[in-house]
Formats: structure tokens, sequence, C-alpha cells
């Protein structure tokens, strides 16, 4: 079963596949090792150092960690300050594949939008959209990869203008259509959707019981409830932690 989960933790909010240690060979390991300190880098990786980088480089919770740290040193060093930059930890859901994952993807680009701060979420360079459109999607860093039928016959131009399209009719965007006439879809995204913002899982029905059964011990009710349905997400269903 693939498994997506998007964390958020102030104004990061991230949409990211995480593999399992058992997907990380040795040689996997050597070269992320590389790919990460840099070809020139004096360091050098033992043998008994495979098995911890395995561990942590497979971990949601190091990752964001990793994130965290590097940008409060940063941002520390910038205003010559100390101490903690993000006061709470981080929250994260359970993403199913297809439909699921690219509402939430659109969710998360149109947050720029929702705070206002462009107009069109191509124009901001830190959301997935403008980094495709800006830098023509740098080194492969991200995917358009959604398990979606539609997007496994169309080669990169096509699914990025499609998955475009995807998020303009999401956020009530004006788009040109095919034919070059403006066309103005509602926008179902513009305002905050708590299902994409609180812990859990979304998903097919199947799904968020099938993750709800694996995790059962994470949550706070030992009662079996049903997953809600999310209205403005046909065939999507959404379970919280506290539920």
């Amino acid at each position: 079963m693939q498994r997506y989960w998007a964390s958020a933790s102030w104004e990061i909010h991230l949409l990211a596949r995480m593999h399992p240690e058992r997907e990380f060979s040795d040689d996997d390991i050597k070269r992320r090792f590389k790919v990460y300190y840099g070809e020139d880098s004096r360091r050098n990786l033992s043998e008994g150092q495979i098995p911890f980088l395995r561990n942590k480089w497979a971990s949601l919770s190091e990752y964001i960690k990793e994130i965290k740290q590097t940008f409060s040193r940063y941002y520390n060093r910038l205003h010559n300050r100390r101490g903690f930059f993000w006061a709470d930890r981080f929250k994260s859901i359970l993403v199913d594949n297809g439909d699921t994952l690219i509402n939430c993807l659109a969710y998360i680009d149109l947050n720029p939008i929702r705070a206002g701060i462009v107009e069109r979420p191509e124009e901001y360079r830190w959301c997935s959209l403008g980094y495709h459109i800006q830098s023509g999607n740098k080194d492969d860093f991200l995917s358009l990869d959604f398990g979606l039928r539609e997007f496994g016959v169309l080669a990169k131009a096509g699914r990025l203008a499609h998955y475009r399209r995807f998020v303009y009719e999401k956020g009530g965007l004006s788009f040109r259509s095919g034919k070059g006439e403006v066309v103005n879809a509602s926008a179902v995204f513009r305002s905050r959707i708590r299902y994409f913002i609180d812990g859990g899982m979304i998903g097919t029905k199947a799904f968020v019981m099938k993750c709800y059964r694996m995790f059962r011990g994470h949550f706070s009710s030992r009662r079996e409830k049903e997953p809600v349905r999310i209205k403005t997400l046909e065939g999507i269903y959404s379970k919280r932690l506290s539920g």
C-alpha cells in the first residue's frame, strides 16, 4: 500500500511519500550519503553508520526535524538571535493515493492564494506549481505522479498543464480553456478545510478503515467509528486521531 504523509508545522506544508527501511539497500544509503554531503565532502561513511542512516532517512519525524533545525539555525544566524524557533510539534496526515493525493496537493498549492500573498500559485516560488514553472522542476525534485490513469498517459508537460488546470478549478481561479475562452470555476478550496490540517488519515473509506486498524493503538478512543465523509470531495473520507 502506498502511503503519503502530509505534514504541517506553522508555515510549512509538505506532501511526501515516505519509503520503508526495507526499500533502502546499502548501495542506496551510500549514494544518498554522497548526494547529501556532496561528492567533494571529506566525510566518510562507515559500515556501522548504514543501519542508523537507513532508519533515519525512512522516518518522517527525522525528516521534519532536519528541516526545522536547519532553518532555525539559518534564521538565528541571520537575525542574531538564540532559542527555539518552532513552538509546537508538527501534525501529520496519512494520505491515500489518486484523487485524495491530487486534492491534498492542490489544497497546499493554494495556500499562498488563501493567504493573499500572490494572485496565481505559480507566482509563489515555494509551492510546487511555482517550482515547476519557475525552475522547470530543476533536478526533477518534484513528482507529478498522482496514481491517476489520466496522468499516466501524458508526457511531463501535459501532466503539469493538466494539474495546473485542476488547481485553478479547485481555487476558483480564471483560466483559458483549449478553445481560448476564459472559464471561472467555484472556489472549493479557498477556505481552510480541517481534514487537510488535522492529524489522522484521509482517502477512500476502505483506505481509512485499513489504516485505522493498523494504527488503532494511536487513537484516544477504543471504539471503532465509521470514517467521516467529506462533503466537498466525492468518495473521500477522513478519520482523526482523537475520534
